[in-house]
C-alpha cells in the first residue's frame, strides 16, 4: 500500500475545531443532552440546600425512586414500515390545543432556584405551546405573571386554606387577573417530612449560618443575584405576617374533605383540576364532584413516602374515569419518552416540575427552553422509532411489567 504525507486540507476536517462559545450559560446548556445532564449542571451552579430542595423527596425517598423505576420498566411496541417523515406531537388539553402533552407543574419558591423565577418559566412554556401552572407558594403574583406573559396558557394552583375568606379573596384575585383554570392540590393535609431540607437548614428566603456560608460562597453568581433582585417572598401572600411554618400551618388543612371540593366547585366557574389522586375510588369521586381533570400524583414523592406509584396506578384510573374528565400524570418524568409512555398508558398529558427547575437552575429562562427542546426532540425521535405519527396512536402500544 502506498503511503503519502497528509496535507492540512485533509487533516483539518478531522480535528473538529469549533468556534468557542464565550457565553458561559450557552456553553453549559449546549453540553446538556438530557434532563439528567441539566440536573448535573444545576448541581454545579446552585447551592446544595437549594438544589436538594428540588432534587429530594420525603423521608427515604422510596416513592420517587419507585416512580422512576416504573418508567424504566416500560416497553414500547414498535411498528415498522410506517411513514414517520413527519410526526405530530400536539394534543388537546382541557379543550385547547397544546404543542406537546406536557404541563409545567406548580412549584414553590421558584425565584430561590433562579432569580428570573416564574416569569422565565411561563415565557418558555408560552414559546413551547404548553400550559404553565403558577403556585400559591410562588414568588410571583397572579397579576404580575399575567402582565408579563399575557399570551401564555397560564393556570393557577390553589390550596384550600383553613381561612376560607382568605381563600375566596385569592380566588377573586386570580379571576380578576384573567385565569380560567384552577389546580387544587389535595395531597397536603400536612407537610411531608423532607429530610434533606431539615439537614440543610433550608429557610425561605435563604439565610446565612456557618453551614450555608461556605456553600453560598462557592456559588457567588447565585448569591449576588439573590441580593441584587427583589426579595424572595410568597407573592400571593405578601400580607401574611409570620414564619414559614406558621404559613404552612395556615395553608395546609388536615380537615379538608370532599365537601370542601364541592364548596370550591360552586364558587369557581372556570376549569377545575384536582391534583394528588392516589386511588381509583378518589378519582371517581372527584369527577363526580365536578372536576374537569385530575392528576394522578404523589407530589413528586415529597409527601407520603411509600405512596402508590403513579404510572402503575394510571391505567386503572383512566379506565375508571372513562373519558368523563381528562387524566394527567405527575412524578418521575424526566424525558420525552417518559411523557409518551404515560400517554400510551392512559394519560391525556403529563405534569413536570423538577425537570424544568433543573433547566431553570442551569440557565434561567434559556435553561427552561433547553429542557423543553430536549423533551420534545426525545419524543419526536421515540415516535419515529416506534412507527407512530400522532399522539393518539400511542394508546395500546405501551407495556409496563
Amino acid at each position: 500500500m502506498r503511503r503519502r504525507i497528509p496535507t492540512w486540507s485533509a487533516v483539518a476536517p478531522l480535528l473538529g475545531f469549533r468556534r468557542p462559545v464565550l457565553d458561559p450559560v450557552e456553553r453549559r446548556l449546549r453540553s446538556a443532552l438530557t434532563v439528567k445532564d441539566l440536573a448535573r449542571v444545576a448541581r454545579r451552579t446552585t447551592p446544595r440546600s437549594v438544589f436538594d430542595y428540588v432534587h429530594g423527596a420525603a423521608e427515604d425517598e422510596l416513592s420517587l425512586r419507585r416512580a422512576r423505576a416504573a418508567f424504566a420498566a416500560v416497553e414500547f411496541e414498535p411498528r415498522v414500515l410506517r411513514d414517520v417523515t413527519a410526526v405530530d406531537t400536539s394534543t388537546t388539553i382541557l379543550g385547547r390545543r397544546a404543542a406537546f402533552p406536557l404541563i409545567l407543574a406548580p412549584t414553590g419558591f421558584t425565584r430561590m432556584m433562579h432569580h428570573e423565577g416564574e416569569i422565565a418559566v411561563a415565557r418558555a412554556a408560552a414559546r413551547a405551546g404548553v400550559p404553565y401552572t403558577l403556585s400559591t407558594m410562588g414568588t410571583t403574583s397572579p397579576g404580575e405573571l399575567r402582565r408579563a406573559v399575557p399570551d401564555g396558557e397560564n393556570w393557577f394552583q390553589l390550596y384550600l386554606w383553613k381561612d376560607r375568606e382568605g381563600t375566596l379573596k385569592l380566588i377573586d384575585d386570580v379571576r380578576t387577573a384573567g385565569y380560567d383554570t384552577l389546580v387544587l392540590t389535595v395531597d397536603t393535609p400536612v407537610a411531608g417530612n423532607r429530610l434533606r431540607d431539615a439537614r440543610n437548614g433550608l429557610t425561605i428566603p435563604p439565610s446565612l449560618n456557618l453551614r450555608t456560608m461556605w456553600d453560598f460562597a462557592t456559588h457567588p453568581a447565585w448569591w449576588v443575584n439573590v441580593l441584587t433582585t427583589d426579595p424572595i417572598e410568597f407573592a400571593s401572600l405578601r400580607s401574611f405576617d409570620g414564619t414559614v411554618a406558621e404559613l404552612v400551618a395556615k395553608m395546609f388543612d388536615p380537615a379538608l374533605s370532599f365537601a370542601d371540593l364541592a364548596w370550591l366547585r360552586e364558587r369557581w366557574e372556570g376549569r377545575l383540576v384536582v391534583k394528588g389522586i392516589q386511588s381509583v375510588d378518589d378519582a371517581k369521586q372527584v369527577v363526580d364532584a365536578g372536576a374537569d381533570a385530575l392528576v394522578v400524583s404523589n407530589h413528586g414523592g415529597r409527601q407520603l413516602d411509600r405512596a402508590p406509584t403513579p404510572l402503575r396506578l394510571l391505567p386503572r384510573v383512566a379506565d375508571a374515569v372513562d373519558g368523563r374528565a381528562q387524566v394527567f400524570l405527575d412524578t418521575g418524568i424526566l424525558s420525552g419518552a417518559d411523557v409518551l409512555a404515560a400517554v400510551g398508558l392512559g394519560a391525556d398529558a403529563c405534569m413536570v416540575g423538577r425537570a424544568y427547575l433543573y433547566g431553570l437552575m442551569a440557565g434561567g429562562e434559556r435553561g427552561v427552553d433547553r429542557m423543553l427542546e430536549i423533551m420534545r426532540a426525545e419524543a419526536v425521535r421515540t415516535m419515529q422509532l416506534a412507527g407512530v405519527s400522532a399522539i393518539a396512536e400511542l394508546r395500546g402500544r405501551v407495556r409496563l411489567d
